[in-house]
């Protein structure tokens, strides 16, 4: 297993440029991640020598990027809306290939309330599958999220109901894998462990996050909340499944949270190895 952090807590001293990505990078060495996550808002010029400055940035610290998040709306029901989201995210596939990143997140889409359930599923997919094959000569490794609601969107997540996740993934790119959320997942899935066994051939990371709540997302330190790491762990490990984990460190408590999410994390997956030799 490897180990990688999106920094939800800094992000506004990030995008604010008070706190820079190569900063962000040696705070990460420090805590003992393997690598650094990105989001796509940490590159407002959106252009590739801005990404190619920040990556040699962070490999001059010895670090490097696992995955880069961004917020694809292939959901709105304005088709010219969609052209342009395509557009951005093709441009997001290549930012994140000169920074360097393994993988991007993307997603369906908002739950717009003028896009209807069966349209609203089609045009994900027609978006996602564009992008995969559009971008697939650029190695970045495409992972679609059960996500919740991002602050730049103004509504959920289209496919955060488990079933709608779950049709949409059945009808991508086989190119296309997974980033499941475990907060997410423990927030609005009856049956999380059973989501993630259902996702497990598509696996390729794993966004690890915690919610106060089932029934709605309340970000809290990783491992204090509802998510049942030690099941989840124990699955993914009887399945032989040893990728990527990208802690979501959310709880806004600074470096000491970031910290506390690492050495939870590691603990407790070398806890499950253990108790699975037994």
């Amino acid at each position: 297993m490897r180990l990688s952090c999106l920094p939800v807590s800094f992000f506004n001293e990030i995008i604010s440029g008070r706190m820079s990505v190569a900063d962000w990078a040696v705070l990460g060495k420090e805590v003992g991640l393997d690598a650094i996550d990105l989001s796509i808002l940490f590159l407002p010029e959106r252009t590739l020598e801005q990404a190619r400055q920040i990556r040699r940035s962070v490999e001059q610290v010895g670090m490097q990027v696992a995955m880069m998040t961004s917020y694809p709306d292939f959901t709105h029901p304005d088709i010219e809306r969609r052209k342009a989201e395509l557009k951005a995210a093709i441009c997001s596939v290549q930012l994140a290939a000169e920074v360097g990143a393994r993988f991007l997140r993307v997603t369906a889409g908002q739950a717009h309330p003028e896009t209807p359930l069966e349209a609203g599923c089609g045009w994900a997919i027609e978006g996602l599958n564009a992008l995969a094959e559009q971008t697939a000569h650029l190695g970045v490794q495409l992972v679609y999220e059960n996500h919740a609601k991002p602050g730049v969107w103004q509504y959920t997540d289209f496919s955060q109901p488990p079933e709608v996740f779950l049709f949409i993934l059945q009808h991508l790119d086989q190119r296309i894998k997974v980033n499941f959320d475990t907060g997410n997942a423990t927030a609005f899935s009856p049956e999380p462990l059973a989501l993630l066994e259902s996702v497990l051939p598509r696996l390729a990371t794993l966004h690890a996050s915690d919610t106060a709540q089932v029934g709605a997302l309340e970000h809290v330190p990783i491992g204090t909340g509802k998510v049942d790491y030690p099941a989840m762990f124990r699955l993914l490990q009887t399945a032989g499944w040893d990728g990527w984990i990208c802690i979501e460190e959310a709880s806004y408590q600074g470096r000491a949270g970031i910290r506390q999410a690492v050495e939870f994390i590691r603990a407790t997956w070398q806890q499950t190895l253990l108790e699975r030799r037994v």
